[in-house]
């Protein structure tokens, strides 16, 4: 195979899970090795709520570096119904929260202390509107009654664009967008409004999870949906379109609390990310638009400079990575697109 190359600017990650103690240490280095900066979830047990709470977290972070790494954790306030606007105000002046993080109450891993009456948080989102502080939107309707398949269309419907209508200069990031319906949103509606797609859900649909067997490591929320949809959010991610970038939700757990009756919900893909990316888009032939997606787009919305570091990716024999990692709580399978990887990181 003739060896090709492709420098870009160092990527950021705008949606990352490190969790904390054990766990934090054994899969930080994947993230650090590869992004300059990273917007970090605050769904702990307990949530990152407080501003203090942040710094503290960060702090726990930056500790947990290997030396010498050049890596910016970017924190985030888990958003519930008796969060302080002040203290929210506060943390963002002070450079400590670059944005506050929405999870309707259950939807996902770690959110029970999530949002069920909108209206009492009305007051955070018009102060962080006065502030241009972003808001990160995990963009389910968590109601029984509601489809799996179809709790993001009805999210946005009924909870995003009514909140969108009443703080109409909210910044939101629609994160780990799967839907057509999604796409179409961002692109219809782009006042103040972008989305995060992932790694693996540009690559996966939801025969990965269920066709021959359950496949418990590609279990994720939101959910893989149809391959029309997976089409979509590839067309989106290569476009170019400024409103769409990297968010991979990296979301390590163990192996044990994968593979039980009930598993938890959450694909690790830190340490493979750019070479399933370079796969994704060299197949699209528009490799000349990774870099916007992973290293420009990002950094444009939340106000930020882009990096001047650059990494090369080389394509080249295929690359293996572990199946999966060790770390303080136990195993961590790394994500597997299912076809090999012929880019790399160079050095990596």
């Amino acid at each position: 195979m003739t060896r090709q190359t492709l420098t870009i600017r160092r990527p950021d990650d705008w949606h990352l899970h490190l969790r904390d103690g054990a766990m934090l240490n054994g899969v930080l280095p994947y993230s650090a090795a590869h992004f300059a900066r990273a917007i970090i979830m605050p769904n702990l047990v307990p949530p990152v709520v407080t501003g203090a709470q942040a710094a503290a977290y960060r702090d726990r972070i930056l500790a947990a570096l290997p030396d010498g790494a050049g890596f910016t954790p970017l924190m985030t306030l888990y958003l519930t119904e008796e969060t302080d606007p002040d203290d929210v105000a506060a943390a963002h002046a002070a450079g400590i929260a670059t944005a506050v993080k929405l999870y309707p109450a259950g939807a996902t891993t770690n959110s029970a202390s999530g949002v069920r009456d909108f209206d009492k948080v009305m007051p955070v989102l018009e102060r962080m509107a006065e502030i241009g502080m972003p808001l990160c939107v995990h963009g389910e309707v968590v109601d029984s009654d509601i489809d799996i398949f179809d709790r993001e269309k009805v999210f946005i419907d009924k909870v995003l664009h009514p909140i969108r209508k009443r703080v109409d200069d909210l910044r939101v990031v629609m994160e780990h967008v799967t839907t057509q319906d999604a796409v179409d949103y961002v692109r219809d509606h782009h006042k103040r409004l972008a989305a995060t797609i992932t790694t693996h859900h540009l690559i996966i649909n939801r025969n990965a999870i269920l066709a021959g067997g359950i496949r418990p490591h590609y279990y994720c929320l939101p959910v893989a949906k149809r391959e029309s949809h997976r089409i979509a959010l590839v067309d989106a991610a290569t476009s170019g379109d400024w409103r769409f970038f990297l968010g991979t939700d990296s979301a390590p757990h163990a192996d044990p609390a994968k593979l039980q009756d009930c598993g938890c919900a959450g694909i690790f893909s830190a340490p493979n990310t750019l070479s399933c990316l370079a796969e994704v888009f060299d197949a699209a032939d528009r490799l000349d638009r990774l870099e916007a997606f992973t290293s420009l787009n990002g950094p444009a919305f939340y106000g930020l400079p882009p990096n001047e570091a650059r990494v090369t990716l080389v394509k080249g024999d295929p690359v293996v990575y572990p199946a999966r990692i060790e770390t303080g709580e136990g195993p961590v399978t790394v994500f597997d697109p299912g076809f090999p990887l012929h880019w790399r990181v160079d050095g990596a």
